[in-house]
């Protein structure tokens, strides 16, 4: 008897004739993630990944934690197979679930039988093994309303299936699926998030820091590039991008109205985050913009800032409050990390009366005393990338 995982599908399961596009991502992206675990089968059947050991040296445990991760799969479970007969999925579920049987006060059986020619329906099958497992277990009682347990049965195509509860898994559509977006990630709370929910929907991200050495230190830095490899087990290899972002502040303080010091900056990551995607064929860009939270974040603010841009901002925090988005971040185990005392760039000059409301013209004024094309292409060139993959 050899445990294995299945994967069931989320919401691919309601897409018409390109569903298969989206199980081949997810089947790719689920063999990327088993590497050093062991060698696996894989393969998409009826709105379910199978992923087999194909040794005993396979590291099932660890397989399974990687699983949890991995976006568009909305449930998991170790189970185990057997041939399509009713002695052999009673005997295997005896064997398969001794110690959950043992350890429950209560139990029900669920079957689902998709394979029509079995001999049983769904429910003489539940009903036969439970009989099984009640005689073999006598102390466990039978409560089909709230049992501590519950014996999954599933008889598929070419095999049988016994396993217990699932557990959730990540949902949403597999990374790679809906294209690629730049994320510009800072060292706060809500950027790794907005990274986080924008990966749920099938993007592949190429995250992007802007730091001002000697203003920023380089434990910024390295905070941030531990903040995208925590994101890595969610969202795959990345590539962080890092723009040296002092030279452009040091204009802007010296040539600029103090009051517009961060729409200014904001544009100019806004400028490069694009030239970035345009370089890499990304199609939108992400923020972790939160209305009203701060004076670079009301509307007409935003407005301001992505008029510089011609890709589609991208804003999944914008309708959250605060507490929901730490909630999120504790989640991800990514709070702990923000929080550690290393300012980022947006705390460099920052004015002390920040415009709130200003109009495109007037920034757009205040910024004329800048040779902004060549800041741009000069921070482009200066940009040091730093890779990280999962770790194993």
């Amino acid at each position: 008897m050899q445990d294995m995982i299945l994967l069931k599908l989320g919401e691919i399961v309601l897409k018409g004739l390109n569903r298969r596009y989206f199980e081949q991502k997810l089947v790719a992206n689920v063999k990327r993630r088993l590497t050093g675990c062991g060698r696996f089968d894989v393969k998409c059947v009826q709105s379910t990944v199978y992923v087999e050991p194909r040794g005993d040296d396979c590291d099932v445990d660890a397989a399974f934690e990687a699983m949890k991760t991995v976006f568009g799969v909305i449930s998991l479970t170790r189970a185990a197979a057997c041939e399509k007969t009713p002695e052999a999925i009673a005997a295997l579920a005896k064997d398969y679930l001794r110690e959950a049987m043992l350890s429950a006060r209560s139990f029900k059986v669920e079957s689902k039988r998709s394979d029509k020619s079995f001999p049983m329906t769904s429910i003489e099958l539940s009903q036969y093994v439970g009989g099984e497992l009640a005689e073999a277990f006598p102390d466990t009682a039978v409560d089909v309303h709230s049992p501590e347990l519950t014996v999954h049965l599933e008889v598929r195509d070419w095999a049988a299936y016994v396993h217990s509860a699932p557990v959730q898994g990540a949902g949403g559509m597999p990374v790679g699926s809906n294209g690629s977006a730049v994320s510009l990630l800072s060292g706060g709370i809500d950027s790794p998030v907005s990274t986080w929910m924008i990966a749920k929907r099938g993007v592949r991200i190429i995250p992007v820091h802007f730091f001002s050495f000697p203003y920023t230190s380089e434990l910024a830095k390295e905070k941030v590039l531990s903040l995208a490899q925590q994101l890595t087990p969610w969202c795959g290899r990345l590539i962080v991008e890092i723009v040296p972002f002092t030279h452009i502040q040091e204009e802007i303080r010296d040539r600029c109205p103090e009051e517009y010091f961060t729409l200014i900056m904001r544009r100019f990551m806004m400028r490069i985050s694009q030239r970035i995607a345009d370089y890499n064929g990304c199609k939108a860009l992400v923020t972790g913009e939160n209305l009203g939270q701060v004076a670079s974040q009301t509307m007409e603010a935003m407005y301001s800032t992505e008029s510089v841009v011609t890709l589609p901002v991208l804003r999944p925090l914008i309708g959250f409050d605060k507490e929901e988005i730490v909630t999120l971040a504790r989640r991800l185990g990514t709070f702990e990390t923000s929080i550690l005392p290393y300012e980022d760039c947006c705390t460099v000059f920052t004015p002390r009366h920040p415009k709130t409301h200003p109009s495109l013209a007037e920034v757009e004024a205040a910024e004329a005393a800048l040779d902004v094309d060549a800041l741009v292409e000069e921070a482009f060139a200066g940009i040091e990338r730093v890779r990280l993959d999962v770790k194993r």
